[in-house]
């Protein structure tokens, strides 16, 4: 299957070429950049617009054979000189421009007010376009402005609105690539790693949806999330094949964002399956607290955007760790039901801002067995 490139990867192609054409008076019809996965992208560049002080290229969106609602998309980059100076180091403005949707409720990657371009393309941008500075000895200020054509209405069709950013798409991804995998080949994976586990005498497999919290983990409990079998979205199926493989014990450790359907019985978490976040915390609001508060707490939180957005006003309520362990009762249910008798089940729940949320009663005993 083939791979395809981010909209950070198309956002960074179309910036270094707008800034190689502005400051060097060349024509570029491709630029290749190296994505942080370590995979060249070689980009095509179109719709290129000159200005005396100012280039704007545009890259077309290549989702591989794993495409989603941005394949196709025109990510384009305008860059304007700001300020000429005869020495120093080439100073970076970036900002969002139409179609690039900007954040409105926190939680999220940047912050309230901020376009919604992620952490790692703000660094591949910023990284591209400073190459390009010391190539052309330019030292000033630049701003790049990223804009999405047709942004605006591609966002509908993702969790943008529901996300709390408006306006436009966000510009995102982590490796650069996008790397398809059909469901039946990433069940593979995971049941291959289940196997080694076994036959490496495991007798209680750690599992996790990914590496998401892997500082928290360590710095907590002195474990590496990088032994434990990732999941990915596939919660449930995980479970089936872990009993069905003999374990005695499996050790479930991962963030509020995909825990949190679990406790309604959803197995498969991931976002285009079903996205009940809100609507099961403020039920786990209503089961555990009491008092007409109650029903004030649950309806701010079906208000909330991410998850994070929600944990804040539990906080404020002094409502989390009632709440969280109302929501872990509920996990355990569910997660014990789906291994049947044959298998225990452990589980942690944690946030990047709050740490710990919830536990299971026999967490810290299968830790302390899985670390022997």
């Amino acid at each position: 299957m083939r791979y395809g490139f981010t909209t950070g990867s198309c956002a960074a192609a179309a910036a270094k070429a707008a800034a190689y054409m502005l400051l060097t008076g060349k024509e570029k019809k491709q630029i290749a950049i190296e994505t942080p996965k370590g995979i060249v992208y070689h980009a095509k560049i179109e719709e290129v617009c000159r200005g005396e002080e100012s280039v704007l290229c545009a890259v077309r969106k290549d989702g591989g054979d794993d495409p989603d609602v941005t394949t196709g998309a025109l990510v384009a980059a305008e860059v304007t000189i700001v300020k000429h100076q005869e020495s120093g180091a080439c100073e970076i403005i970036l900002c969002g421009g139409s179609g690039v949707g900007t954040v409105t409720r926190p939680g999220l990657d940047q912050p309230v007010g901020a376009a919604a371009i992620n952490r790692v393309p703000r660094r591949m941008i910023t990284k591209e376009v400073m190459e390009v500075c010391e190539t052309a000895d330019f030292h000033g200020v630049l701003q790049i402005e990223i804009s999405v054509r047709g942004g605006e209405a591609l966002a509908q069709k993702t969790f943008n609105p529901r996300l709390g950013i408006v306006g436009g798409i966000s510009i995102l991804g982590t490796s650069g690539v996008v790397e398809p995998m059909s469901v039946r080949a990433l069940l593979e994976t995971i049941r291959v790693e289940l196997q080694q586990k076994r036959a490496e005498g495991y007798e209680i497999v750690p599992v996790s949806p990914g590496n998401y919290g892997l500082a928290f983990m360590r710095e907590n409990y002195g474990f590496d999330l990088n032994l434990s079998v990732k999941c990915g979205n596939y919660i449930g199926e995980t479970v089936t094949m872990a009993a069905a493989l003999g374990f005695r014990g499996m050790l479930l450790t991962g963030h509020i964002g995909k825990l949190v359907k679990v406790s309604g019985g959803i197995m498969n978490t991931h976002s285009m399956e079903a996205d009940c976040r809100m609507e099961l915390l403020a039920a786990a609001v209503m089961r555990s607290l009491s008092g007409a508060d109650k029903f004030v707490l649950a309806e701010k939180i079906l208000q909330c955007g991410v998850t994070g957005e929600a944990l804040c006003c539990l906080s404020q309520a002094e409502a989390l760790d009632q709440v969280m362990r109302e929501l872990m009762d509920k996990i355990m249910f569910y997660l014990t039901k789906r291994a049947g008798t044959g298998m225990e089940i452990a589980c942690l729940m944690y946030a990047n801002e709050y740490g710990e949320l919830a536990k299971s009663d026999g967490f810290l005993r299968m830790l302390q067995e899985l670390s022997l």
